[in-house]
């Protein structure tokens, strides 16, 4: 079990490696991915308003988790004009989601003490958000590297879990 630990890890950073060298097809290779995510969160979010424990403002994010996620379902090779309305619903989709987690920041503000950092993630959505609107390519360069840094950390951790298991089994 610790050398397959040990062999997975080595091969996931290399995948990584990879991944951070060819961002774009790396985002073109997970846009099955991002799009069941973006799906699965809306009809999560369609359901949690239904039984009330969200408002209307996540039921519209939800929704263009939705729209966001079929789309890239149905035309994931789709040409480049497809694409770039792709990568603006993820751009709009951001600012309405850092939107939504500053107003129910604000509102909980009472109730929660880390309040605060719901306010700081909203601001970074909307950041990344109006850096998506301005150049979309920002969006697809960005999934592609961080999809390969988090494939290189998890590859560490296989290899750090690897090798404690050897130490245990000796």
């Amino acid at each position: 079990m610790s050398i397959l630990s040990i062999i997975l890890g080595i091969l996931l950073i290399i995948g990584g490696v990879c991944c951070m060298f060819t961002p774009f097809a790396t985002f073109l290779s997970a846009g099955f991915i991002i799009a069941i995510m973006m799906f699965v969160y809306g009809i999560f979010g369609v359901v949690r308003f239904f039984n009330k424990e969200c408002g209307v403002l996540e039921l519209i994010s939800s929704i263009l988790g939705i729209i966001v996620g079929v789309i890239a379902i149905v035309r994931p090779g789709s040409t480049l004009v497809i694409d770039g309305f792709v990568l603006n619903m993820v751009a709009a989709w951001l600012l309405v989601k850092g939107l939504i987690n500053i107003i129910v920041s604000i509102q909980v503000k009472n109730q929660i003490k880390g309040w605060g950092w719901g306010i700081a993630a909203g601001v970074l959505s909307i950041i990344a958000g109006v850096l998506s609107f301005l150049n979309p390519s920002i969006t697809a360069l960005t999934v592609g590297v961080l999809m390969g840094l988090f494939f290189v950390e998890n590859g560490i951790d296989m290899i750090v879990f690897g090798t404690a298991l050897r130490a245990l089994e000796r």
